[in-house]
């Protein structure tokens, strides 16, 4: 036992450094199986997460049994374990757009590696392989410069005239895939937004959170607490935040809107807050 789980920390490390045209992953299940085991799905989890910075093109997904059984129930069982993992792909933010391809591959024949045990080389092969592709970087070649419209931020948008049913966006306020934290350069900025509503005691509002690439409009699972409410831990998180910053709480509430509203760019811009103003004093 302590050898394969060597061995599997060795094709871990090797396939996710190893290329730096794809990134690659396996996930190893038991005999007869297709749940992911609580191991293996740890591994996996922070597989994803690191690729949270990563403009992705394409993910594929293979599934594969040993050599033992009869192709019929190989190949049915290899298809099983690729969409286990694509489940948790979907459960944790990763759109399934970007999933090419989920293939049970059936079995696959008996590796040639320095291994004498049978039953460890078998354990090798019962197992998906996930191939994430990033898009090409594009080289920036100096371009005339447009006239644009210079956009207020967030702190300028709630300093300005508000009236009730406006929303703004916090776009600067990115959070990590399956999480209700934000990132340490999205806290200086929240920062700034806490300032602003404290200066800006006229108006009460409610703050939304939101998900990304769910099925069927359910909410993401927060990877934290292991609960299906991501979206309004986020609300909760920078609900707190202001209020830890001196915004009083009356002024406030919060909510999780699930996937209901996606923006329909880039899949990561759906793992936002933004505030409704539901009341302005002294609205003419």
């Amino acid at each position: 036992m302590h050898t394969l789980f060597r061995i599997i920390l060795i094709v871990f490390c090797f396939s996710t450094a190893s290329s730096q045209s794809k990134l690659t992953h396996d996930v190893y299940f038991d005999t007869d199986k297709y749940d992911v085991p609580p191991t293996e799905e740890n591994r996996l989890l922070l597989f994803i997460s690191n690729l949270a910075d990563i403009d992705i093109e394409s993910i594929s997904i293979y599934g594969f049994c040993d050599d033992v059984g009869a192709d019929d129930y190989n190949q049915k069982l290899s298809q099983q374990r690729a969409d286990a993992i694509k489940s948790i792909f979907s459960n944790n933010e990763i759109s399934e757009s970007l999933i090419s391809n989920v293939d049970g591959k059936g079995k696959i024949l008996l590796k040639i590696i320095n291994e004498k045990n049978l039953l460890k080389i078998r354990g090798l092969n019962r197992k998906v392989e996930i191939i994430v592709k990033p898009k090409p970087q594009i080289v920036e070649t100096e371009q005339p410069i447009a006239k644009t419209v210079e956009k207020k931020d967030v702190p300028e948008q709630i300093k300005s005239h508000l009236k009730v049913g406006d929303k703004i966006l916090f776009e600067n306020i990115l959070f990590k895939t399956g999480y209700a934290t934000v990132t340490p350069d999205s806290k200086k900025t929240l920062a700034k937004i806490a300032e602003a509503l404290v200066e800006r005691d006229d108006i009460y509002f409610t703050i939304q959170g939101h998900v990304c690439c769910t099925k069927f409009s359910r909410d993401a699972i927060n990877r934290k607490t292991k609960k299906r409410n991501l979206s309004e831990a986020r609300a909760k998180y920078v609900y707190n935040y202001f209020a830890k910053k001196g915004v009083n709480k009356k002024r406030m509430r919060y909510m999780g809107m699930r996937r209901k509203f996606p923006l329909g760019g880039d899949p990561k811009f759906d793992r936002r807050v933004e505030i409704l103003i539901t009341y302005v004093g002294n609205e003419n």
